[in-house]
């Protein structure tokens, strides 16, 4: 309705008008359309025009973009070749490394192993002359750093605290310990020490047991041995001849049987050996003492009430030039467990005190021993007279050193399978004994560090007196003196036998790697050099009969 209305109102407007007003109306309105189309067609020429240009300017742009990327793909693929090319040559040149590494590691093998072959065979040949020599075998441990080596540097500088705990022994290899000495003011000096056996700080109880075992073989054989730990107070003897042990009842810590030391091990040992020869044809004794102020006491004696008590023992030289201790108390064991029971008897009463060093300072030479009999048949052995003068002279000997157990042998039932008695009825078996001494010694003290007094300031000067007392018969046997000073000490003369040449003796070095303990380490381990060039001649196997002790 609208647009009709307006037609007609333009109409209207017209229908009042001349024929000429109205034809000059129309031409005037068509030459404006005219004009409005041809403003509109050039805009469109002129828009068309900048779109051509437009699209030229981009035509050319996109050539000179597919020349450059054309330009840059032909780079990036020449980069790509080369690269792929330079990573063949490293590929070919790795593969020859990697076949030049393999043939070094394959020879590095064959070398070690033909080395760990002929240190082996040296090993052979150094053990075969240290037997024919009759040398002491020593081995050195270097215990790991402990917190109570610093405990008592509170009140000092950091610089000297720093100097005190520096590490100064190591084991560079599993022969030789290397030693930095150094003073104020002074060069450092490197000293070196070789032994038959080096531990580091890192290696456990399994490895230091390992080279002692075939040392026990010998017991069997017919020889005594001696394993001696030896070292300044602190410094580990005690934990490797028995392992950790609880400070309350001196229990062994059985649960961690890899922290078991020396002791225990060997009595294992010496059992298993045993348990693979024919049964009733061995049987132990034990006995526990220790040397205290220059005292021997009998760790097992026991009171009317059975009671264990520390009783004290003289020991003496018989005829026959042996260190014999009368009246000592045997007790015969079956296994490793009742030989422990006893240990563990012993040691409490086994003198202990505190000092800066150590808190629980040994203050006594402890001396385990294991008395090993061996039942043979008369025959196997081919006695002469003279061996059964020999035999009559020993029996009686033992009668009247040991009456009591001469009685309590004549009395053992004969139901007993180790008892010599059942075996004498049919065999007429012969004896021979052999002895393992397992010695855990007091430590060396410097009294400045330990800073003892009273009557554990004795005991000090009892222990470095025993000490240089062993020092002195090594010295003696080393120089070939006409005279040894055994009884100059009560510890040497109870281990007269083993030092003097009658057994197979090692000696266990322990030592501390802090430079705060370094000149009680030096002195360790120079003791452990002398005791290393003593000979004391070819090691006598023990072949010589004895009668039974029950008749």
């Amino acid at each position: 309705m609208t647009g009709v209305d307006g037609l007609l109102g333009k109409y209207q407007g017209l229908a009042g008008r001349s024929t000429n007003e109205v034809l000059q109306l129309y031409s005037a309105h068509g030459q404006q359309q005219k004009l409005q189309r041809g403003s509109v067609v050039t805009h469109l020429h002129e828009a068309i025009k900048r779109l051509k240009q437009d699209m030229k300017s981009l035509r050319s742009f996109a050539l000179e973009l597919s020349k450059d990327f054309q330009r840059q793909c032909k780079a990036y693929l020449y980069q790509a070749l080369t690269a792929v090319q330079e990573i063949q040559l490293q590929n070919e040149a790795m593969q020859m490394f990697q076949i030049k590494a393999f043939d070094l590691e394959q020879s590095l093998q064959e070398v070690t192993e033909r080395y760990e072959k002929e240190k082996q065979k040296r090993r052979v040949l150094h053990n075969s002359l240290v037997e024919l020599r009759g040398n002491i075998r020593v081995h050195c441990r270097i215990r790991p750093s402990l917190p109570f080596d610093n405990a008592d540097e509170h009140s000092i500088s950091q610089d000297r605290q720093r100097n005190f705990s520096e590490k100064v022994a190591y084991a560079i290899d599993d022969e030789t310990v290397l030693v930095k000495c150094s003073r104020p003011g002074h060069a450092s000096i490197n000293k070196t020490f070789q032994f038959e056996r080096v531990y580091s700080a890192f290696e456990s109880q399994d490895t230091v047991f390992a080279d002692v075992a075939p040392l026990l073989t010998s017991l069997l054989d017919g020889y005594n041995v001696c394993i001696m730990a030896y070292g300044q107070t602190g410094s580990g003897k005690t934990y490797t001849m028995l392992g950790p042990q609880l400070e309350e009842n001196f229990a062994f810590a059985l649960e961690d049987e890899s922290e078991l030391g020396i002791i225990p091990r060997a009595t294992q040992e010496v059992f298993r050996l045993i348990s693979e020869k024919p049964p009733g044809s061995y049987w132990v004794e034990v006995s526990v003492v220790e040397v205290y102020n220059n005292e021997i006491f009998d760790l097992l004696a026991k009171d009317s009430c059975g009671k264990v008590f520390g009783v004290k023992r003289d020991v003496v030289t018989t005829r026959e030039g042996k260190s014999n201790v009368p009246f000592l108390t045997y007790e015969t064991v079956e296994n490793a467990s009742e030989f422990l029971h006893l240990v563990i008897r012993g040691l409490q009463l086994r003198v202990r005190h505190p000092t800066l060093v150590h808190a629980h300072s040994s203050r006594s030479h402890l001396v385990v021993t294991l008395t090993i009999t061996t039942i043979v048949s008369g025959d196997s052995l081919g006695t002469s007279w003279e061996d059964e003068q020999i035999n009559q002279r020993l029996n009686k000997e033992f009668s009247c050193t040991y009456p009591q157990k001469a009685r309590e042998n004549r009395s053992t039932s004969s139901s007993r399978a180790s008892s010599p008695a059942q075996l004498e009825a049919t065999e007429k078996p012969k004896q021979v004994k052999t002895r393992l001494q397992l010695v855990d010694l007091a430590g060396s003290e410097c009294v400045g560090m330990s800073g003892v007094t009273g009557a554990a300031l004795r005991e000090t000067s009892f222990i470095n007196r025993s000490l240089s007392a062993l020092a002195d018969v090594l010295g003696a046997i080393a120089e070939q003196r006409s005279h040894v000073p055994y009884r100059n000490s009560k510890l040497t003369h109870l281990l007269q036998d083993s030092v003097g040449g009658d057994a197979k003796l090692l000696l266990m070095l322990c030592i501390s790697p802090d430079q705060k303990y370094l000149t009680e380490s030096l002195q360790s381990l120079g003791f452990g050099t002398r005791s290393r060039q003593v000979q004391r001649g070819q090691i006598k196997k023990k072949n010589l009969p004895v009668q039974s002790k029950a008749k």
